[in-house]
């Protein structure tokens, strides 16, 4: 039965398909808002497709075809419209659309217009200078293809976060309907948090092992199994992705998470200890000679070792072992502790949630505050606001703050840093926000000192509080900007100003490294979903995994502070 990551992946993949044939735009562009409805959904289709008292279209933006479509993929797992695109379409040719300053519509120029049939060929008519003579191409089109070329052929090999977490829920539950289990856990970079990940490896002690490996070779998203054994079994699931099952015994399922989470750097300083008190540490223990010291839970081991117990979000050798002899192992930030979420788009521009509908939703998470930070006029392709606009909303915000009790809303403003430099809204309209967060998004590919420099001058600019996604990456789409982070820091710290983690799963930028260097500078990061639903609210929670991988506390992180003692913490007009 497919989740809904790889429904919205089908539908994207049709928009595709018939976006490369030229198909009508309006059918394009259904199935792109049902992938991106679906993507934002917190149940399973699946769930509401079998409730008799529910339909599926009752989803915003499903109507009768695509709610068709979606029974199609709940129930057989196939969808006979997309195999007939794909007949049409060689899978090869489709590739090209990954590669960052292609869509569909150029991608189907370079196939028509020069054969190219793959990313390879791609990358020789842009090596001879072939596609710079395409209409509507040209030489700087043709080097963001070059330089996004990398990234295209690797991106398929990893993938979200967020999309990996759907798949374990789906099979950690599936698996624990299993008569027998006992314990079950997913290890690896799952495990840790990592923004990406490869494969998939879950640990289960069982009464019977084999009834455990039959069950997960019965599980929906199965399309082949990789091999079997006595306590390890592979399979590979529809989406490409790789499930390792591994049954241990009950005295050894501490060691052997412990091991199977990793990281492989974190687990050699481990073994290293142990042989210098004389133990031996592998994925069935902690050992003096042969006799068992400790391996039943994760606790032990590390005990056993004289170390205290590593989140696994802080497993990556990137000092916590010197926090742990310093007796300075940080107590790593929690979701609940967040009050405030300082990003998030209204139907004002192009969120899918009117103010009232967001401020009940931040309500209903126990949040305190949140900022209103619709796009200014530069991001016009989502009717960003003007001064006057801006300043009619911020009236609205006032009557309702009038009215609301233990609760805020700020003034807010996600305001472009222009490509020339300097801020989208003038300074007299940015002093009447209470919190203005500027964005690159625009000339993307200026070289590193402009771009640093577009930044700091924001951040020099007394009205502006944060800088938003501060590289503009987009995981597995979207190299990050060149930008000079060490400088940005610098600015940052001397101007008493923010830096985000955006925590939506395509972004987390800053990403976890960057976080690290932000906390060292001594510089507040504030974790804000972008929210453009009521449903991305909840993704907050990516922020704070990405948080805790970076090392960050309670004390790190801004908006875990009522919005009073918050703004003290801001340079110019914000203290």
């Amino acid at each position: 039965m497919p989740t809904n990551a790889e429904i919205a992946d089908i539908f994207d993949q049709v928009a595709d398909l018939l976006e490369f044939q030229n198909a009508n735009a309006f059918r394009v562009r259904a199935y792109r808002n049902a992938a991106r409805t679906i993507t934002n959904l917190t149940e399973p289709l699946a769930g509401i497709a079998a409730d008799a008292n529910r339909k599926l279209t009752d989803i915003d933006g499903i109507g009768a075809d695509l709610a068709t479509k979606i029974k199609q993929l709940v129930e057989t797992g196939s969808m006979p419209m997309l195999t007939e695109l794909q007949a049409q379409v060689p899978a090869s040719v489709l590739a090209l659309v990954r590669v960052a300053g292609l869509g569909p519509k150029k991608a189907a120029a370079l196939h028509k217009e020069l054969g190219i049939n793959s990313l390879d060929e791609l990358r020789q008519a842009c090596v001879d200078q072939k596609v710079r003579a395409l209409k509507g191409f040209g030489a700087k089109t043709e080097a963001t293809i070059l330089a996004g070329l990398d990234l295209a052929s690797t991106s398929q090999d990893r993938m979200l976060w967020a999309e990996a977490d759907e798949i374990v829920a789906a099979v950690r539950a599936y698996l624990a309907e299993c008569p027998g289990v006992e314990q079950l856990e997913a290890a690896g970079s799952y495990r840790r948090g990592k923004e990406t990940v490869g494969d998939l490896d879950f640990l289960v002690t069982a009464t019977d092992g084999n009834a455990v490996m039959d069950r997960l070779a019965s599980f929906g998203g199965v399309t082949q199994i990789i091999g079997r054994g006595d306590t390890k079994m592979s399979v590979r699931l529809r989406t490409g992705m790789q499930v390792d099952l591994r049954v241990v015994p009950a005295e050894s399922f501490g060691a052997a998470l412990q091991y199977f989470t990793g990281s492989k750097e974190h687990n050699v300083v481990l073994r290293g200890r142990a042989k210098d008190r004389g133990l031996k540490l592998n994925e069935y223990g902690v050992f003096r000679g042969d006799e068992f010291i400790a391996g039943r839970t994760e606790e032990e081991v590390y005990r056993a070792l004289e170390l205290p117990y590593f989140p696994p979000e802080m497993r990556e050798s990137r000092g916590e072992f010197d926090w742990a002899a310093q007796g300075e192992l940080p107590r790593l930030i929690e979701l609940g502790d967040l009050v405030g979420d300082l990003h998030m788009h209204t139907t004002e521009t192009d969120g899918k949630a009117s103010l009232e509908e967001m401020v009940a939703a931040a309500q209903a998470r126990g949040l305190r505050y949140i900022a209103i930070t619709d796009h200014s006029q530069r991001v016009s392709m989502a009717n960003g606001l003007n001064g006057e606009r801006a300043r009619r909303q911020w009236e609205q915000i006032d009557r309702l703050n009038a009215k609301l009790k233990d609760f805020r809303v700020l003034k807010g403003i996600e305001c472009d840093i222009l490509e020339k430099g300097g801020m989208d809204l003038p300074d007299d309209v940015l002093r009447e926000a209470d919190w203005v967060v500027a964005s690159v998004h625009y000339g993307q590919n200026q070289p590193r000192e402009q771009i640093t420099r577009r930044i700091i001058d924001a951040l020099r600019n007394p009205y502006v509080s944060a800088i938003a996604h501060p590289t503009g990456r987009l995981i597995n789409r979207r190299k990050a900007y060149e930008v000079d982070l060490d400088e940005v820091y610098a600015v940052a710290k001397a101007e008493r100003k923010f830096l985000e983690l955006n925590a939506n799963p395509w972004r987390l930028d800053l990403d976890d490294v960057a976080c690290a260097a932000a906390k060292r500078h001594g510089i507040p990061i504030v974790i804000s979903t972008d929210a453009h639903s009521v449903r991305d609210l909840d993704k907050m929670r990516y922020g704070v995994l990405q948080a805790r991988r970076a090392g960050l506390t309670k004390k790190d992180v801004a908006n875990t502070r009522p919005w009073d003692e918050l703004r003290t913490l801001l340079g110019s007009h914000g203290g």
